[in-house]
C-alpha cells in the first residue's frame, strides 16, 4: 500500500515537505508522532495522529509514538491561549503507561517485525540537558526571528491571551530537538502531526539542515478536524470522549459515533476506519438511498467501537441502545448487564428498597408513591397508570396494586419505573 495515496483519499493530509513522498516511496521509514500525556487516557481529538501511525505501519513503515514528558511540562502553545498546568514525574509516568497500553491495541508493539512501533518519552534525553549545555547546543542554531516568525507565537504576540512567558517560546525548540534526537538515535525522518504543529516539526527539520547539514528529515502533517458545523470535534456537553472506558463508557462511545451528522460520517468513516475505498463509496451510495436508516453512522459506531473496545462491548452497546429505543426493550432489560444497565441510565434519579422488603412483594401504589417517593401521592399514580402512562421494566403497568417482587428486578438489583416517555427512575434493592 502506498501511504500518501492512503492519506489523500481519505483526507488526511493538510501539508507535506517537498520530498516526503518520495522518501516514502523509497524505502521503509521511520515516522514519530507525538502525544501529550496530560492524561491517563487518549480521547478522540488523539484518534487522527494515532490512525496516521497505524496507517504508516500497515504500509510498512516503522511508527514511533513519542509521550512528551519534558514538553507535556512546559506547555505546548499552539491553538492555545491560556499557559497549561505542568505535571510532576510521577504523574507522567503512569500517564505514559496508560497510553501505550492504549496504543497497544491499534499498533503493533510487540512483534519482531522490522516495523514494530516503539514508544519513547522525551523526558528521558531531556532531564539530564542543562539549560546552559541546550542554549549553547541547540538554541545557537535557530534564531529569534525564525521563532517569533511561527504563527502560534505570532498570535500569542498580537494580544490572544495574556502573551507568552520565555517557557513556552521555548517549546519549539524542545520539540525541534526531539526530531533531531530521534533522526539521530533511530534515524527517524518524518514527523507527522496535525496542522497546528506544522511551525513546530518544521523547527526540527530546520535543526537537523542547520546541525547535521543534513535535507532528509519530512514533515507531514494532517487536518485538524471539526465538526461539519465548524464547531470543536471530539467534545460533547460532559467533555471530552476518551478511549478509556472509565472516563466514557463503551455505550456512550457508541451513542457519540452514532449520532454524528450525515456530513461528518461521510469524512469520519474515511478517518477513523480501516475500510478500504470501496466499501466506503457503497456505503456511502446506500446511506444516500434512505438516509434515516442511518446506515453509515450504524457502521462508523461499529467499526470504531469495536476497534477502541472490543467486538463484545459493541455488541453490548447495541443491546443497551434497543432498551431505549428499540421494540424488545423489556426482552432486552432481562438479559442486561449491571454495567450496561447503570451505563445507559447514567444520572436518571435513583431511590432506594430493602431487599428484604422486596422479597416479600409490595404492590405498585405503596412502591412508587410511599417507599420510594418517586410519585407525590397514590391518587396521581392510579390516574397515570389508568391513562397508561407507566411503566415497570419497560412494560407498561394496567393493575395499580400489580405485586412487584424480587422476580422483577433487573440484574438482581434493580427495578426501572417510567413516567411518560422520557422520565426514567431507578429502584435499587438493598
Amino acid at each position: 500500500m502506498n501511504f500518501v495515496d492512503e492519506m489523500r483519499w481519505r483526507g488526511m493530509i493538510h501539508d507535506m515537505m517537498p520530498g516526503t513522498e518520495e522518501q516514502l516511496n523509497k524505502e521503509m521509514t521511520t515516522a514519530y508522532l507525538g502525544i501529550d500525556p496530560t492524561a491517563d487516557s487518549l480521547h478522540i481529538g488523539h484518534l487522527v495522529g494515532v490512525m496516521i501511525l497505524k496507517h504508516l505501519q500497515r504500509c510498512g513503515h516503522k511508527p514511533i509514538a513519542l509521550v512528551g514528558g519534558a514538553t507535556g511540562m512546559i506547555g505546548d502553545p499552539s491553538g492555545k491561549s491560556q499557559e497549561r498546568n505542568l505535571l510532576d514525574e510521577a504523574t507522567l509516568r503512569h500517564n505514559q503507561e496508560a497510553i501505550k497500553a492504549q496504543l497497544s491495541r491499534l499498533i503493533d508493539f510487540d512483534s519482531d517485525a522490522p516495523n514494530a512501533a516503539v514508544m519513547v518519552n522525551n523526558y528521558d534525553w531531556m532531564k539530564d540537558f542543562s539549560f546552559l549545555e541546550f542554549i549553547r547546543d541547540i538554541g545557537k542554531h535557530i534564531t529569534v526571528n525564525y521563532m517569533m516568525a511561527k504563527d502560534s507565537v505570532k498570535k500569542r504576540f498580537n494580544g490572544e491571551g495574556e502573551g507568552m512567558s520565555f517557557t513556552e517560546f521555548t517549546y519549539q525548540l524542545v520539540q525541534g530537538y526531539d526530531f533531531f534526537h530521534l533522526y539521530e538515535a533511530y534515524g527517524c525522518k518524518l514527523q507527522v502531526g496535525g496542522s497546528d504543529q506544522w511551525g513546530n516539526i518544521t523547527t526540527g527539520t530546520e535543526l537537523i539542515r542547520r546541525k547535521l547539514g543534513k535535507d532528509d528529515a519530512y514533515a507531514l502533517t494532517c487536518p485538524l478536524i471539526k465538526k461539519a458545523d465548524g464547531t470543536k470535534f471530539g467534545k460533547t456537553e460532559s467533555g471530552n470522549v476518551w478511549l478509556d472506558a472509565r472516563y466514557t463508557s463503551p455505550y456512550k462511545f457508541y451513542q457519540f459515533w452514532l449520532n454524528v451528522s450525515d456530513e461528518d460520517a461521510k469524512r469520519y468513516i474515511c478517518i477513523f476506519t480501516l475500510l478500504n475505498k470501496q466499501t466506503i463509496d457503497n456505503l456511502i451510495a446506500e446511506h444516500e438511498e434512505a438516509p434515516h436508516e442511518r446506515k453509515l453512522q450504524k457502521r462508523l459506531a461499529q467499526e470504531i467501537t469495536t476497534m477502541i473496545h472490543s467486538a463484545e462491548e459493541y455488541e453490548k452497546a447495541v443491546a443497551a441502545s434497543g432498551i431505549l429505543f428499540g421494540a424488545n426493550a423489556a426482552e432486552a432489560l432481562k438479559t442486561i448487564d449491571e454495567q450496561t444497565f447503570l451505563q445507559v441510565f447514567e444520572g436518571v434519579p435513583q431511590y432506594k428498597i430493602s431487599a428484604a422488603e422486596l422479597a416479600e412483594g409490595v404492590d405498585m401504589l405503596s412502591l412508587c408513591a410511599e417507599k420510594c417517593n418517586i410519585f407525590p401521592s397514590k391518587g396521581e399514580l392510579r390516574k397515570l397508570i389508568q391513562g397508561g402512562g407507566v411503566s415497570l421494566n419497560k412494560e407498561k403497568v394496567a393493575d395499580p396494586y400489580m405485586v412487584v417482587s424480587s422476580a422483577n428486578l433487573i440484574a438482581g438489583k434493580y427495578l426501572l419505573v417510567q413516567k411518560g416517555k422520557k422520565n426514567n427512575y431507578i429502584v435499587i434493592a438493598e
